[in-house]
């Protein structure tokens, strides 16, 4: 059902990058705290999914597949400073309703519970393939930022409190993004508050 979700969600993706069974059953048994479900019934309609890693922003550069170790989260280092968020699905049927709030809330939940630093991730810019011919995938991020224009990931993103911190080029196949990435940053504001 979680592999079902990936391809409805997810249709401008590469096929080798989507999530497949045998990726969601290693990640649970990484880390099971880490991944997020949402149901109605026995219908999946949401899901999340990361896992702890320590993430040096003075070299971005990463793909989604080798930061998450081909999807299997072999690289979950529970010792991690950053929950790294790879994955966030909400079916169509079910957008509008506030459930990637609710996953994003409860991955905080995750990251000030083990007492982490923040949630760092790649997020997709969905918007970006419309506007490609027209501005440069900085122009358009910076666009977005500035609520000029409104993508439906990054912009959610940055209600949700995350920042930009760069951009990553070729992260993920993805035509919608013309393959690239926001490398965002949520801060966890109880350990802002203990370096004060």
């Amino acid at each position: 059902r979680l592999e079902e979700l990936q391809r409805i969600v997810y249709p401008t993706l590469g096929a080798q990058e989507l999530m497949r069974a045998e990726h969601f059953a290693s990640q649970y048994a990484v880390f099971a705290e880490g991944q997020i479900v949402v149901l109605d019934g026995e219908r999946v309609i949401g899901q999340g999914s990361g896992f702890f890693t320590d993430f040096d922003f003075a070299h971005p550069a990463h793909t989604f597949a080798e930061i998450c170790d081909n999807f299997y989260f072999r690289t979950h280092d529970p010792a991690g400073a950053y929950y790294y968020g790879a994955d966030i699905s909400v079916h169509p049927d079910y957008r509008g309703r506030g459930l990637g709030k609710l996953i994003y809330a409860a991955r905080k939940d995750v990251v000030r519970r083990y007492h982490k630093r923040g949630i760092v991730g790649g997020g997709l810019l969905p918007g970006y393939a419309q506007h490609k011919h027209a501005l440069t995938v900085h122009e358009y991020v910076d666009k977005v930022i500035a609520g000029e224009l409104q993508d439906s990931t990054l912009s959610f993103q940055l209600k949700q409190g995350f920042v930009v911190r760069n951009l990553i080029q070729n992260y993920i196949e993805d035509t919608a993004s013309d393959n690239w990435a926001t490398l965002i940053l949520w801060e966890n504001p109880d350990i802002v508050a203990a370096r004060a």
